[in-house]
């Protein structure tokens, strides 16, 4: 009889798990960012957590071996920070190792994991939306000069980029005569931006065209 109700109710939390992490996957993390490559791997680690968790708190009784080797796995994630994965694909690996956690902890009830996995649904979503901060961005640019002047530079950056908002230097080369930063800025509005472009044009065809002058008959 205990062994029924335990599979259902590990049934139940693992429907639980499916559904949450398909739902950030499929439904937040793929539209907005379509990296495919990422999909698979966020659905393994996630079930895999949900599994060991599961099977160390049955054997455990009380869940506690779970829960340490669950943060374990939340905090070693830190290691996966790198260039090529940026800081909003390591939130989504947070957010699916937690939601592995919680739904496998078999002493947690199932309505509390499931309140507690919607709300890092909803914060993610949140988070994440692309109408949050929709102008700023971050770039690597590499100037062919070396600038001493915080003025100069910020004039520089926002004559090509937009407004910036910080930078941070990652080489200078006398040699060469070059910069290399890392640079967030705000892109102005697109209204503003089609206003610059129109400026711009007219200003190059007002240079480029020659005015022309009548002959003279003798």
């Amino acid at each position: 009889m205990d062994s029924t109700l335990n599979l259902s109710a590990l049934g139940a939390h693992l429907g639980l798990d499916l559904a949450a992490v398909a739902l950030l996957t499929f439904g937040v993390f793929y539209p907005r960012h379509h990296r495919r490559e990422l999909v698979p791997a966020y659905l393994a680690l996630n079930v895999a957590l949900f599994a060991v968790v599961a099977g160390l708190g049955t054997v455990g009784g009380d869940g506690g071996l779970a829960l340490g080797f669950g943060l374990f796995g939340v905090l070693s994630i830190v290691r996966l920070r790198s260039d090529a994965l940026q800081h909003q694909e390591v939130a989504y690996y947070f957010i699916t190792l937690v939601l592995g956690l919680l739904c496998g902890l078999p002493a947690l009830s199932l309505p509390v994991a499931a309140l507690l996995s919607g709300v890092l649904l909803v914060v993610m979503y949140g988070a994440d939306h692309p109408r949050l901060f929709a102008r700023d961005r971050r770039a690597v640019v590499t100037l062919d000069a070396v600038y001493r002047e915080e003025g100069a530079l910020r004039a520089e950056l926002a004559r090509r980029l937009g407004e910036p908002l910080g930078w941070t230097v990652q080489e200078v080369d006398y040699v060469r005569d070059l910069m290399v930063l890392e640079v967030r800025f705000r892109q102005p509005e697109p209204s503003r931006r089609r206003g610059e472009l129109t400026i711009r044009r007219r200003t190059t065809r007002s240079r480029t065209i020659a005015p022309s002058h009548p002959k003279e008959t003798v």
